[in-house]
């Protein structure tokens, strides 16, 4: 990979040091595990979290005179990840063995793609913000290549006192590696990045993005340099998985890159751990300047060929992408930037805001699913695919307050009864009595009676027409929350004479 400089440096970004600013370049290799019911060469089970090996063929231990047999279906979900970030996807592809030893795995290589991936260079537009004006800033990151390859088993150190074990029920799964180019400058990019990165996954359904269960983790790329300058040598971070350690690793191994400098010593190029719990990165082996691995051709495996209609069979089955359905929010339902970016952030919170839209105000349907819905969720602990209250139930209190049954008053209440006990809005509203008062009649002599109650009151309103909420609020009082808050303001300025506004 030729590294190109593609940034403008940005003073905002700059981290101060005790010399002067400097800058971070951040690259990241995303591993992302294809959803897909059987392995890259196999055909084993990638269920998670069954019992120790018995995700296991003869090919995925290794076994003499076992010949791997690709997997078309990964196949399928890496072209359909290359098409969402917008990448060059290669007709041909090789697979090679990538030699080292490691006592989970069995074969002794790894097979992946080295110089002829499935993918070639693609992009990820992320969204920075929103600023103190509410305006967001649009980066493009570059993406370098996705290749295919086999995911390692796993070492289980906690057995046994003196012995490892090892668990193949990952060995041989398939793994997407994302490589991006190095055009990141501050952590906070590089979460958005993530962020961005499991999205379009998740709405392509090429990977659950699960980062607990590490079918998405990232190793970061960190070097530092002063701004404007050459590059620095960079360190690996390997195996983040979490977006909030993403940031956390990065910003600490910014300054203790930045310290050796300052302090007239260089950066070894090496490859380093974090640790969560300390907050800090730890050297775990150092790097060569040159490849770690060697790689030959799979003399087992034929190279990967395909033709264009295979391609645009699978580009014609390709769901609404983050950006476009981003974009069709705010130019056909009216909603601001903001609230449409938070609205995609998640295909399943898009598909519940679509469902409580349709047929709806759009604006109002955004705030209901943003302020209360999506709040209740938070405070909850809960994900919006445990949520409590249904797009219907949800689409039935947007539909109470439009017919004016309930005013917005009475809809936060009905709102927190859904969500605790269940029901049809429209039955809790009748068997409650929650129907906010319109009869005009009654309205009117609650009005009366206050006013007659209150001249002091009045001779102030008089004096000040401003205060008439006063009244407003007194007859609402009264009324239980439940006259038309219209009506009573209506009413209360024409009993006390006031100018229609």
């Amino acid at each position: 990979m030729t590294l190109v400089d593609t940034r403008t440096p940005d003073p905002k970004r700059f981290i101060p040091g005790a010399t002067g600013d400097w800058e971070v370049i951040i690259g990241m290799e995303v591993h992302a595990q294809v959803l897909s019911n059987s392995k890259l060469f196999s055909g084993a089970s990638t269920v998670f979290g069954n019992a120790p090996n018995s995700n296991v063929s003869l090919v995925d231990a290794a076994m003499p005179g076992m010949l791997p047999v690709i997997n078309e279906e990964c196949v399928a979900q890496a072209v359909r990840t290359g098409l969402g970030l917008k990448a060059e996807i290669n007709k041909r592809s090789i697979f090679d063995r990538k030699n080292y030893f490691y006592p989970d795995l069995p074969q002794g290589y790894q097979i992946s793609q080295f110089k002829d991936p499935i993918v070639g260079e693609g992009k990820i537009i992320i969204s920075l913000g929103p600023d103190r004006q509410g305006n967001f800033e649009d980066i493009e990151i570059g993406i370098e290549r996705l290749h295919l390859e086999q995911d390692a088993g796993k070492s289980m150190h906690d057995q046994h006192p003196t012995m490892s074990y090892v668990d193949l029920n990952r060995s041989g799964v398939a793994l997407m590696e994302i490589v991006s180019k190095p055009d990141m400058r501050s952590s906070d990019e590089a979460k958005a990045y993530m962020t961005k990165l499991r999205s379009i996954v998740r709405y392509l359904g090429t990977c659950d993005g699960n980062m607990d269960e590490g079918s998405m983790r990232a190793d970061v790329n960190v070097s530092v340099r002063k701004p404007g300058g050459e590059f620095g040598t960079r360190c690996e971070i390997k195996n983040v998985n979490s977006i909030r350690f993403i940031g956390q690793a990065i910003e600490y191994e910014a300054r203790r890159q930045i310290a050796i400098l300052e302090d007239g010593g260089s950066i070894d190029q090496e490859t380093r751990l974090f640790d969560p719990n300390k907050g800090e990165t730890r050297s775990m082996r150092s790097k060569e300047d040159a490849h770690d691995y060697r790689y030959f051709p799979d003399p087992d495996l034929l190279p990967l060929e395909f033709d264009d209609a295979y391609i645009e069979n699978l580009k014609r089955d390709l769901p609404e992408l983050p950006d476009d359905k981003k974009a069709r929010f705010v130019s056909e339902l009216g909603l601001s930037v903001y609230d449409a970016s938070v609205l995609v952030s998640e295909k399943a919170i898009a598909d519940y805001f679509e469902a409580v839209a349709e047929g709806r105000d759009g604006k109002t349907a955004a705030n209901w699913v943003i302020n209360d819905l999506l709040g209740a969720l938070n405070k909850a602990g809960k994900a919006i695919e445990e949520t409590p209250v249904s797009p219907a139930q949800l689409g039935g209190i947007i539909d109470l307050i439009k017919a004016e049954t309930i005013s917005g008053k009475i809809a936060k209440d009905l709102f927190e009864i859904v969500w605790n006990e269940g029901g049809d809005p429209a039955e809790i509203v009748e068997a409650r009595g929650m129907k906010q008062v319109t009869d005009t009649g009654a309205i009117e002599k609650a009005v009366d009676e206050i006013i007659a109650a209150n001249p002091d009151q009045v001779a102030k309103v008089l004096a000040k027409p401003t205060l008439a909420g006063w009244f407003v609020g007194q007859v609402m009082k009264a009324t239980g929350g439940k006259a038309n808050p219209q009506a009573v303001q209506a009413l209360v300025k024409a009993k006390l004479g006031l100018p229609e506004e």
